[in-house]
């Protein structure tokens, strides 16, 4: 069906794609954990899935995309042991767990329709695959790759090492990794520093807990993932993503999970984006330079020169390969917004051209090699870069098509409509991106639908001080956020 080659992180090369069951392609994305605001990094994963989701279906395949959320077990160590992100977060905010979770898979799902991010084919919670996780670790304890202390589960992952290579993913060794660990909470239960919890006891003050075979508790957060993703994909299936970040102890225990309880790995190709940085640093709140999505868009950050479109942010992202670490910078979200209307300029005066010649000639030739080439980046590993590059030179001819400095009565029809395919089907259909004019017109009504939800969150807690801030910062912005009969938000602008 296609020539399309993938990076497999797994064996560190790229491989051509084969999907076990042709025309059907099997994708698990491992998704957010629902206890904060979604950050930019998670949208520059979530916006590469989207991308290689949207190409996939492009090259005719039927995808089934997986992208879970994560509302349970997610601790805070990468061996799952420690504080329960949810738990914790919903004390600090004086919130159940649960209200905890909604609040932050509404936000996220927000993020995710602002940058124009199709949802996935199924996204399945952990709290809603209890089941299936005490059955994972029920198999993995009858094989001997699991045991049980004091209703706790761990992973034993020096039994599983004895006939499989816990390390394979990440290239690490596992006699390091056990030197290496230091002391942590529950680690005395244990039989080696490395095993890693798949169950958990909780005590009466842990609010999220469930029965299991060894009594209340919940789960580990890498358990979560290779229950759902064989859950809905099957033992073996075609493609695993997330960041860079989980590919160790996250991804590298999945493996070990998988293939202790199924015999085999899950997925055949694992894939990986890379980070973010701004201004040449990590991105982190101790640098002061964690922007949030939605403050890129606003622009209500001191870092930021003004707000930018989530078209411009995601144009961005895709000038640089997936797998690619990313600076952002004021000159290069720039570059971007000129750079994507370039673009869109080209998309929509190539749609007003037409050719008549029945002469084939040199720019026939070059447009028509153009739109393959666009195709073999896109092949070799989602290159959405020089893709983007090549879309690029496509606009000087339309440019000259326009101006007059070529004459479209010399191009063939057959040329012109692939040109006019090739913008459309890379800047919407693949990339997922929208006109600017339209996506700024858009875009205000989202951010003040957000902070309407995030002012009647206020009201509901009688947090009056963030609803009166809300709505005294954004009068004096010139818009009036006024308070219907009913219940409901409206706005306007004022003078």
């Amino acid at each position: 069906m296609s020539e399309l080659h993938i990076y497999n992180s797994l064996n560190r090369q790229k491989e051509k794609f084969e999907p076990l069951h042709a025309p059907h392609v099997g994708l698990y994305v491992c998704g957010p954990t629902v206890y904060s605001n979604v950050h930019l990094g998670n949208v520059r994963t979530f916006s590469s899935f989207d991308m290689i989701y949207r190409y996939l279906v492009f090259l005719g395949y039927n995808v089934r995309y997986v992208r879970n959320i994560t509302d349970a077990g997610h601790l805070t160590n990468e061996q799952g042991e420690g504080v329960n992100r949810m738990e914790s977060q919903a004390k600090l905010e004086s919130l159940e767990p649960m209200e905890i979770v909604q609040k932050y898979t509404v936000g996220f799902h927000d993020i995710c329709n602002l940058f124009n991010l199709k949802p996935p084919t199924i996204e399945p919670t952990a709290t809603g695959h209890i089941i299936e996780q005490i059955e994972m670790i029920e198999t993995l304890i009858d094989k001997g790759f699991a045991y049980e202390i004091n209703g706790s589960v761990y992973f034993d992952v020096k039994k599983f090492n004895e006939t499989n290579n816990y390390g394979e993913l990440s290239g690490r060794n596992i006699d390091e990794l056990i030197a290496g660990y230091r002391d942590l909470d529950g680690q005395d239960e244990k039989k080696n520093s490395i095993d890693f919890a798949l169950w958990k006891a909780a005590t009466t003050a842990h609010i999220m807990q469930w029965r299991s075979p060894w009594g209340q508790g919940f789960p580990g957060w890498h358990l979560e993932c290779s229950a759902m993703s064989t859950k809905y994909l099957g033992t073996s299936f075609d493609i695993h993503g997330g960041g860079m970040d989980l590919k160790f102890p996250h991804h590298e225990c999945e493996i070990a999970q998988n293939k202790g309880a199924c015999n085999d790995g899950g997925a055949r190709y694992w894939m990986h984006t890379n980070m973010l940085n701004f201004n040449g640093q990590k991105m982190s709140k101790s640098f002061g330079n964690s922007i949030l999505p939605i403050e890129l868009i606003t622009g209500e950050h001191t870092l930021l020169d003004k707000g930018y479109s989530p078209m411009v942010v995601k144009f961005l992202f895709l000038q640089s390969h997936y797998s690619s670490e990313l600076d952002i910078n004021i000159k290069g979200l720039q570059d971007a917004e000129k750079g994507l209307k370039r673009l869109m300029d080209a998309r929509a005066n190539a749609i007003k051209l037409i050719g008549t010649s029945t002469q084939v000639n040199d720019i026939d030739h070059q447009m028509k090699q153009l739109a393959s080439d666009c195709k073999a980046h896109m092949d070799d590993d989602f290159n959405t870069a020089k893709t983007i590059a090549t879309l690029f030179e496509l606009s000087s001819i339309v440019n000259n098509l326009k101006d007059g400095h070529i004459k479209s009565e010399n191009i063939q029809a057959d040329s012109i409509n692939l040109l006019q395919q090739t913008f459309e089907n890379y800047l919407i259909h693949v990339f997922g991106l929208k006109p600017l004019e339209k996506a700024q017109s858009n875009k205000l009504d989202d951010v003040l639908q957000l902070l309407i939800d995030m002012r009647k969150e206020a009201k509901v807690k009688k947090d009056f001080a963030t609803s009166d801030k809300i709505r005294n910062e954004l009068l004096a912005k010139g818009i009036q956020l006024k308070d219907e009969k009913d219940g409901s938000m409206t706005w306007d602008f004022v003078n």
